[in-house]
């Protein structure tokens, strides 16, 4: 039977700021990623989210981006050296680890956010720094690497364990590479739409650019966004979708 995980970032508030519905997510994914402060969340929303993932039994992981709280951390932050993105992406693993093992729960991957994913699809240095970062904490850690981009032979090169991600809820260019959400339809809203989309990607090993070509892919989760409206209703929608079409919904695995 095929098997897919569904990941979902969450932790996204900021003190009495809310993002997203996190508990009603967390019955739905199979892993999710935790904001770490520095585009998103603090540590008292770190320690809930982590406490409501043990509770469920969902693996967590840490989502590193951007010093860009006003931004979201979709702001690229140019002029950056490959040591200060090594060590900023450590810091924030950090913080989560400490975070994850006063609420008894464990740190097991880790996903870039935002604009420093979306750099490092395209820039070798980026990349490779984001994976040296993840390395010098704790080479046991998955990479959660978005499919057929640098971030890939940047995994393979540091000897990480990866698993390959698709999007539920974002538009591809015909290189593979996401949408900017600076151009209409970047993110998907329509549930079933979305789900049926999902459904054909994951039977397929492929996914259609907004030009219509096919790109083969290949997919270990899926991730649904936390803060895409109707979150909820897509992620409860592909999770039946998948069900009828025999794909079975269950934590990602460690991949070479």
């Amino acid at each position: 039977m095929t098997t897919i995980d569904l990941n979902c970032d969450l932790g996204e508030g900021f003190g009495a700021w809310e993002m997203g519905n996190d508990a009603a997510m967390l019955e739905l994914a199979t892993s999710v990623n935790v904001a770490c402060g520095f585009h998103a969340g603090d540590p008292d929303i770190m320690r809930r989210t982590v406490e409501l993932a043990k509770a469920r039994g969902v693996s967590i992981g840490a989502h590193p981006g951007y010093r860009d709280l006003h931004g979201f951390g979709r702001h690229p932050i140019v002029g950056l050296k490959s040591s200060e993105i090594e060590n900023l992406v450590a810091y924030q693993i950090g913080a989560l680890q400490a975070i994850a093992t006063a609420a008894g729960h464990k740190v097991t991957h880790v996903k870039a956010h935002g604009a420093l994913s979306n750099v490092a699809c395209e820039d070798d240095m980026t990349a490779r720094a984001i994976a040296a970062g993840i390395k010098a904490v704790d080479p046991s850690l998955i990479f959660v690497v978005l499919a057929n981009s640098k971030l890939v032979k940047a995994g393979e090169d540091a000897n990480l364990p990866m698993v390959h991600e698709v999007f539920a809820d974002r538009a591809y260019e015909d290189d593979g590479n996401l949408v900017s959400r600076k151009k209409p339809g970047a993110v998907l809203h329509d549930a079933k739409g979305i789900a049926d989309r999902v459904v054909r990607m994951v039977q397929d090993g492929a996914v259609v650019s907004v030009t219509g070509k096919v790109i083969k892919m290949r997919m270990d989760t899926v991730c649904i966004h936390g803060d895409t409206q109707g979150a909820v209703d897509i992620a409860r929608n592909l999770r039946q979708a998948l069900k009828d079409a025999g794909i079975a919904v269950a934590p990602f695995k460690r991949a070479a």
